[in-house]
């Protein structure tokens, strides 16, 4: 269904209604994670919750232009590390990124892992740019011969998103997510 944003360009009110949900919407999921009220965004943001909704038609949407600048800085990092020297060191530099950018929002990581098998959502819309600037990487370091060519991206992005979510859910071992990294790249080099 499309929203009030597909159909025209927004009046100047809606577009600063739309700036302070996601101004909110940001500062919300930060604090609180993914699952944060979409009521107390709206209400921070000083409209009604319908307002939101004409904006963001469900969470998931709200999820994906929250995201999308943090998207966008991580398909600019594939595009440089595309010219690295080292194509695996590349690889394992922008899953890190990717474990940083989900460990930013609690709940973030789960919701990655649901949108990837959910073709066609919001988040997975998002997502897409993401694999194939992945793709990009890995097919780079799998004919350098130091991946495995039986890796794939969604394979890939599935660990990087588990790595996180195990980060998350302990916060007291910072150390945690670029141990199970570690141990990921010793399973994708070749025997």
């Amino acid at each position: 269904m499309p929203t009030e944003t597909d159909q025209r360009p927004l009046r100047a009110d809606a577009r600063r209604n739309r700036e302070r949900l996601l101004v909110e919407a940001r500062r919300a999921f930060a604090a609180h994670g993914t699952d944060a009220s979409l009521e107390e965004i709206a209400r921070r943001a000083g409209v009604g919750i319908g307002t939101l909704y004409r904006h963001f038609p469900h969470r998931e949407a709200l999820l994906s232009a929250v995201f999308a600048d943090a998207v966008g800085e991580l398909l600019e990092r594939a595009r440089e590390l595309l010219e690295a020297e080292h194509p695996c060191a590349a690889l394992v530099e922008w899953l890190r990124s990717l474990i940083t950018h989900a460990s930013e929002y609690q709940g973030l990581s789960g919701a990655l892992m649901s949108a990837s098998s959910g073709a066609g959502s919001e988040l997975s819309r998002c997502s897409d740019p993401m694999r194939d600037a992945g793709s990009a990487l890995l097919g780079r370091a799998q004919e350098a011969g130091v991946v495995r060519p039986d890796i794939s991206i969604g394979d890939l992005l599935q660990l990087t998103n588990a790595i996180a979510l195990a980060a998350e859910a302990t916060p007291d071992e910072p150390e945690l997510a670029d141990r199970l990294l570690s141990l990921t790249l010793r399973g994708i080099r070749p025997d």
